[in-house]
Formats: structure tokens, sequence, C-alpha cells
């Protein structure tokens, strides 16, 4: 079969009556026509089903309509609904969206950026690796390149966030199952990166000592919500309950529960901080034969959709993960649009939903 001939602009403008010059200012958005040339270049292109070339469109107006996205983990739920919020605020103002990957890395997060760039993206929504900011994303802004950061926040990076409450939230869920009864209550949480010091120094201080938490990645913050609530509550912090992950795993969730679990003195709760330590820790339960809530109750960060259809159901903490993506997405737009205001730092609510997971002690 032979391929079917492009329709060219010179085509369409000989249709509609009118010079390639004019046709092109109507077909790529920019200079100036009037209404009714408008119309009959636009109705000449559908008839002949003319495909705009957006690669020379965006040499001559410098806008390619599209933004560049570099999430942490594809694979992670939050980040599937937070891009169908990009998605939403995109598509209704005309642009497109180039999905990337970083894996948490930051080689793979320059490299990622690199190839956004080379696909000449009008902006960047990016959850940043590195939470003091990089040299390449310093060079990005400086370059004139509108970013927008999302899940955590690199305060000293000129560019706007949109992150999530998550101390206030994990100092709720936590404050749920004190409240409940529970004393000996169990984190399983990633705490990949801490720039300085030890976990226990980290415990030490946030457990008497109140620390901001603004600039920590989000398994921290969430870690400082735990000890916020045993604060409040007046109960001394075991160091033994505090798991640490090490990475975005199940497996390595569901072994430290595993741990946890089995060994002296165990807890009667535990507070999964993410949506992957949540599948890790009910794996454990499922492996222990541990019931839910007769010998352990359990809250969750992260409201996944299977949490609700567990037997029984998941008591969770409820991120607004689309309007965290559609309110990236509208911050930078505006940018795009020309907004020079100073950055914006957008921290959303999160809620508790309330289901059958938690329970007295055993």
């Amino acid at each position: 079969m032979q391929p079917t001939p492009k329709i060219t602009i010179t085509q369409v403008a000989a249709e509609a009556g009118v010079s390639t010059a004019t046709a092109g200012r109507v077909l790529g958005g920019y200079g100036y026509a009037s209404g009714d040339v408008a119309a009959k270049v636009q109705a000449a292109a559908r008839k002949l089903g003319y495909k705009p070339n957006t690669l020379a469109r965006s040499l001559v107006t410098g806008r390619s309509q599209t933004i560049g996205v570099v999430a942490a983990d594809i694979d992670n739920a939050f980040y599937a609904r937070v891009l169908r919020g990009i998605g939403d605020v995109a598509r209704s103002q005309g642009f497109g969206v180039i999905l990337t990957n970083s894996d948490e890395n930051l080689e793979r997060e320059q490299e990622a950026v690199q190839l956004l760039l080379e696909k000449r993206v009008d902006g960047l929504i990016l959850a940043p690796c590195e939470v003091q900011g990089s040299a390449h994303l310093h060079s990005l802004i400086a370059g004139g390149c509108p970013m927008v950061q999302i899940d955590r926040a690199a305060y000293d990076l000129a560019a706007d966030s949109v992150t999530v409450d998550n101390r206030g939230a994990a100092r709720e869920a936590v404050d749920h199952l004190l409240k409940a009864g529970h004393r000996r209550i169990g984190i399983i949480a990633e705490l990949e990166r801490l720039e300085t010091g030890s976990l226990e120094k980290f415990v030490r201080q946030g457990a008497y000592d109140p620390m901001k938490g603004e600039t920590l990645y989000p398994s921290w913050q969430r870690l400082l919500g735990y000890l916020d609530a045993h604060r409040h509550a007046g109960i001394q912090v075991d160091l033994h309950l505090i798991r640490r992950a090490g990475a975005y795993s199940s497996e390595a969730a569901r072994q430290e529960t595993v741990q946890l679990l089995q060994g002296p003195d165990r807890p009667t709760a535990v507070f999964a901080a993410d949506g992957t330590m949540a599948h890790g820790v009910m794996q454990a339960l499922a492996d222990l034969h541990v019931q839910v809530p007769q010998q352990l109750s359990i809250v969750c960060f992260d409201d996944l959709d299977w949490m609700q259809f567990m037997q029984p159901a998941i008591t969770s903490v409820h991120q607004p993960v689309h309007r965290i993506g559609s309110m990236a997405a509208e911050l930078l737009l505006a940018r795009i649009a020309g907004d020079a205001s100073v950055p914006k730092h957008n921290v959303l609510e999160a809620r508790l939903n309330i289901r059958d997971s938690v329970g007295p002690p055993a």
C-alpha cells in the first residue's frame, strides 16, 4: 500500500484562498488573522485532513504545547493518579504531556530532564530526587525553563511546589491508634535518605524537641508525625518499633514487618507510611496468619483502592492526588504564560478515612 501523501500548508492555503503565510499564522497560532479568514483556513484544514508540524511550529512560536513530567516511580499508584490530574488540566488548555521516570535515582533524573529538554517541552513537573536542590535543576531554572515540584520540595529552588501535609496527616493517623488504647505502635517506613546524623539521633530530637520538617523527604516527615503524636500523648518512643525499609520496596517492608512481629514485646498496632509499605505489611500479616484488628490494628498512609475492599477494610490516609496533579499543571501553565510572581509552595491537607482495621489492643 502506498502511504497517503501528507497535506501541506500550501495546499490548505490554496483551498482557503489565502496566502501560505496567512494560513501559517492561523494554523500555528501566532500573528493576526481576521475571524472570517481564520474560519476559512480552519475549515480547509479539516476538509483536507491537514496535520500540523508541531516541531516546525515550535521553531516559529518558541512553544511546543507540551509539558514534561518526571515521576519518581511510574509503577506507584500515587503517580498514576497525579498524572491524571496533570493530563486533565493540560488537555483542557491544548497541551500534551510527556512522561518519564527517575526511579528515585539522581542520574536517571538528570537523563530524564535532558531528554525532555531535547523534546522542547515548555515546562517541567517533577518529584525531585534531592530535597536540597540539585545543580542541574538550578541550571534549568536559571535558563528560564518553568518548573513545578510535586510530592516533595527543594525550598532553595526558585520553583513552585505542590505537596501534602505529611506530618500532620501521620500525626492524626497515629493519634487515632493512641486513642484506641495502643501504646506500642510500630511504623514501617521507607526512610531511605537522611542528609545528616543517624536514625537514633533523628528520633531523639524529634521525640523531645520539635523540629521543622518541610525540607525532608515524605517518609521522614511522616516519621515526625509519628513522633509528634507520641510526644503529645506523653508516651516515650521505643526505637525498636521504628522499622526502616531503606527503599520503596514492598518486599523490604514485608521483611521488616515479619521481624517486628516475631521479635520480643511485639506491637499491638502498625502504621504503614505509604502504599508500597502497606502492601508489604499486609503480605507479612498473611504470611504470619495475623488477624486484623483482633490481633493487630493497622493504619496506612495512602488510600489505595484495594484497602476499601479488604476484610476488614483498612483505615487509611487519603491524599488529594488528583488535585496535586491538577494544581501543579495550573501553576506550570501560568508560568509558561508569563507569570513571574514569587514561587508558591502549596501544602494540601490529607484526610483520615476511618474503617474497620483498628480495634482495642489485643
